[in-house]
């Protein structure tokens, strides 16, 4: 089994996500593109700060959150995750337990009955976090909780509640990073780019070439699996579910997803419920 290497669904070796945050208006342009060029992500929510319904903005104010009934029209049917970034989006370490325990739990709660869904992942507010942080979110059901540091590789998380990223958008680096992602090089292990940000940042920098240079790039390939961020958790955590002979030479997959391997450059997978020899 130790060298046995995992790779994500149909066999793939590399897989992408986005992460971005706020729940703002800028949010409808950013899905535009993203469904364009076949890219999958994750938008963090503040359920407590939706603005009245019928709000209206002043001219020239770029932080312009949505309400509750136009984020609910926007992500429920854009195949997108949502996840929670707290109720009120507060710096959660500055809390006493019980209220951070309140906005973790309200926003899940919430966000689950506005999308009729089950919601596990989070993004940090402010990217903040404590050890006694993470404990209340293990013990609130959040899987996997996103930082704001930026590794600049493509390493695949081990700590999903401190989980960095592989940049921000609006890192001076990330065409170069998304051209080492793409192009052909001695890999061996499966890989992952994971991008972050906001998206009234764009407005705000007049930059939305930055995302549509690099959707353009990296969308629309056969070769890259793209992933809400739940479903790379998932994905994950069920291959290192893998149950594995003393040996190393078979494996049992106690889970309901197919998973996939390469093996010395052998690729196969092993079924739901399948004890496979390697």
């Amino acid at each position: 089994m130790g060298l046995v290497l995992m790779r994500f669904p149909g066999g793939l070796e590399r897989a992408l996500t986005l992460s971005y945050d706020d729940g703002v208006q800028q949010d409808e342009k950013l899905i535009g593109i993203m469904r364009k060029h076949g890219l999958k992500g994750t938008f963090n929510l503040n359920s407590g700060e939706y603005p009245p319904e019928g709000t209206t903005y002043p001219a020239g104010q770029i932080h312009r959150r949505m309400t509750r009934d136009e984020a609910t029209q926007l992500y429920k049917e854009s195949g997108m995750e949502v996840a929670v970034h707290a109720l009120t989006h507060p710096f959660l370490q500055e809390l006493p337990p019980v209220v951070c325990v309140r906005e973790v739990f309200r926003d899940r709660e919430n966000l689950e009955e506005q999308f009729g869904c089950i919601v596990r992942g989070m993004a940090y507010p402010f990217g903040t976090y404590s050890d006694e942080v993470v404990q209340i979110l293990k013990a609130n059901g959040i899987a996997y909780a996103r930082t704001v540091h930026s590794t600049r590789n493509f390493d695949i998380p081990r700590d999903w509640l401190r989980m960095p990223a592989t940049c921000h958008h609006n890192d001076p680096e990330l065409m170069n990073l998304a051209k080492r992602f793409i192009e052909p090089a001695h890999w061996t292990i499966s890989r992952l780019f994971y991008l972050w940000g906001h998206s009234y940042e764009f407005e705000d920098r007049n930059n939305w070439n930055v995302i549509e240079e690099f959707a353009e790039y990296v969308g629309g390939r056969d070769d890259i699996w793209y992933a809400t961020n739940i479903e790379i958790y998932d994905y994950v955590e069920a291959w290192r579910s893998l149950i594995v002979s003393a040996d190393g030479k078979r494996a049992y997959n106690p889970t309901a997803f197919e998973l996939f391997y390469d093996n010395r450059g052998t690729a196969g997978s092993i079924k739901p419920g399948e004890t496979k020899l390697l």
